[in-house]
């Protein structure tokens, strides 16, 4: 298959699927391999970016998914949403940093950093699905363990955990949310503000 004809399939691919697709998979149906993929993926990215499209090709992770262009996010809202998606409160944001940095991890570990109870907001960041489940933890009562989802990245702008700003080394245990964690809930509030500017419809 050619270059060309490579990227007009990807592209139609990602349009239809309307939510992340994974890379294997993507390999799998195109039968290249994965440096390919990427190459075909970040060339669409630039096509889009330098000319200004209404759609952009973004990384998340493992996975590639089409979405609109954030410029035109107002003229979006206007025709398919009248309101904002609701911001995270700051309990919220600081479960979820928690999480977020630490992960995979208990309700339990996060109860002990933050110092109360998490039952409620983690139940919360469920069902917005900015985390879920992995797993459970190999101790007695088997607790279940935690993790962010794709959600999490697409809401924030990252296209991997790894793109979180770096703690320096600090106890895990510390009992109460540490200065680091503090600033690491700032900078979600910072990436959730610029978010909330456009509507789930977004990321489709």
């Amino acid at each position: 298959m050619e270059l060309k004809e490579l990227e007009s399939a990807l592209e139609s691919i990602l349009f239809a699927a309307g939510e992340p697709v994974g890379v294997e998979r993507l390999c799998l149906s195109l039968e290249v391999d994965r440096a390919t993929i990427d190459a075909v993926a970040q060339r669409l990215m630039d096509q889009y970016s330098y000319e200004r499209r209404g759609l952009r090709l973004v990384r998340l992770d493992t996975s590639y998914q089409l979405c609109s262009a954030p410029e035109y996010a107002d003229y979006v809202r206007k025709t398919l949403e009248n309101r904002k998606p609701a911001r995270l409160s700051q309990p919220a944001l600081e479960v979820l940093a928690i999480i977020a940095y630490y992960q995979p991890v208990t309700r339990a570990y996060v109860d002990q950093v933050r110092g109360v109870d998490s039952s409620y907001t983690v139940g919360l960041l469920l069902e917005r699905e900015l985390i879920e489940e992995n797993g459970r933890l190999a101790v007695p009562g088997r607790p279940i363990l935690y993790r962010t989802t794709k959600n999490f990245l697409r809401s924030f702008g990252l296209s991997s955990i790894e793109e979180l700003p770096e703690l320096p080394d600090t106890p895990k245990e510390s009992g109460q949310m540490t200065l680091e964690l503090e600033a690491a809930v700032e900078k979600l509030r910072e990436e959730q503000q610029r978010a909330s500017d456009a509507p789930p419809e977004e990321q489709k």
